[in-house]
């Protein structure tokens, strides 16, 4: 599984890069710190999924899961945030799946593997 990590936390991308890449059936191919450039960086990267900070500067602003959505139909959209009260918000929005930020790695890594 080719992943994308879209935090604007240098911590928390960090810290998925290290969780994803000690799988043996995920890679990082590419990070991004902002909403700007975010999908130039999914086409660039061929990733397969993102993983996306909800909280993004500029994710909810311009649109841009609907652009992510209309320019890779096949890409998988996961929503992450520290206030689990908005996964309806996420999941109604359009992303494929949604996880708390505070869940422990195994959640996140078998929400992952439920969308292949």
């Amino acid at each position: 599984m080719r992943v994308l990590v879209a935090d604007d936390d240098v911590h928390v991308r960090s810290a998925l890069r290290l969780v994803l890449e000690q799988e043996v059936d995920m890679q990082v191919v590419g990070e991004s710190a902002a909403a700007d450039g975010l999908l130039a960086e999914v086409v660039r990267s061929s990733a397969g999924v993102v993983l996306l900070d909800w909280e993004l500067p500029g994710l909810r602003d311009d649109g841009l899961v609907a652009r992510l959505r209309a320019a890779e139909p096949k890409l998988r959209l996961v929503a992450m945030s520290g206030r689990p009260e908005q996964r309806s918000e996420a999941l109604c929005a359009g992303m494929d799946a949604f996880v708390c930020k505070g869940d422990a790695p195994e959640t996140l890594l078998g929400t992952l593997r439920a969308l292949q």
